[in-house]
């Protein structure tokens, strides 16, 4: 009996032993859940913030790309009229020298004329001594020295009224005003040339050097008017072509 009841109390322990184990390891695999679900969780976090830290990045990324195209729209306008402006230059710088040696070899050709058709007559103005008046005129401009520059052309305006080269008088006495922001003197100037010789190779140049002058003196509607004058009257000059340009940037809305 004794044996028997030894046997049962052992059976006993050892099914509550054993209940006692299989408790704990079940604990144990519960905290090793918990413990790989906080990591995860902890992981699935990081992972979130990133892709919104990612996202804000491409959102800024985004934002940025549009402002800086925004900026780069009116700054190929602006490249589009500076190309413009200097290709108008070069060709205005080409087309004085070509008309400047023209208008020389015109006034040799005239003082030759005039020394064989009359000899004995009254002492004429000196065609070289012209030149040479114009020419200071002109490298006192070429120099930077434009109050210089001003004085002389107009010297050379007083003093030889009859002269071929009045236009191109005018027209470097406009650019001497201007380069001294006297805007309204130079507005004038430059409309001398179109106004009396509206058939001169500088009647195109002194029109968009009239309409650079009135924005410089405020006055935009006179500049877009000498501008619109300038296409209407010289449609296919190179002056014309920087006129249009301007005109974009003046009157955007004006349909020409």
């Amino acid at each position: 009996m004794r044996r028997g009841v030894l046997i049962l109390l052992c059976a006993g322990m050892s099914a509550a032993h054993a209940g006692l184990f299989d408790d704990e390891e079940a604990r144990r695999q519960i905290r090793e859940l918990r413990n790989d679900f906080t990591l995860a969780t902890q992981r699935l976090e990081a992972i979130e913030k990133r892709l919104d830290a990612a996202t804000r990045n491409h959102l800024g990324i985004a934002n940025e790309i549009e402002a800086l195209r925004a900026e780069l729209s009116p700054l190929r306008g602006q490249l589009e009229v500076l190309h413009n402006a200097l290709n108008a230059a070069l060709k205005r710088q080409q087309d004085f020298y070509v008309d400047l040696d023209a208008r020389v070899r015109k006034l040799e050709a005239q003082d030759v004329e005039a020394r064989k058709t009359a000899p004995f007559a009254d002492v004429k103005p000196d065609p070289q001594a012209e030149m040479r008046a114009y020419e200071a005129a002109l490298t006192h401009f070429r120099e930077g020295r434009y109050g210089e520059a001003q004085a002389a052309f107009e010297a050379f305006i007083a003093a030889h009224p009859k002269s071929t080269l009045l236009p191109n008088a005018y027209y470097w006495l406009g650019s001497s005003l201007y380069q001294q922001k006297r805007f309204d003197d130079a507005a004038k100037a430059y409309g001398q040339v179109a106004q009396l010789w509206p058939q001169d190779a500088k009647a195109p140049e002194a029109l968009l050097g009239r309409a650079n002058a009135l924005i410089g003196a405020k006055d935009v509607a006179g500049a877009i008017k000498a501008l619109e004058e300038l296409i209407a009257r010289y449609p296919h000059s190179a002056a014309a072509e920087t006129a249009r340009a301007r005109l974009k940037t003046l009157a955007p809305t004006k349909k020409r």
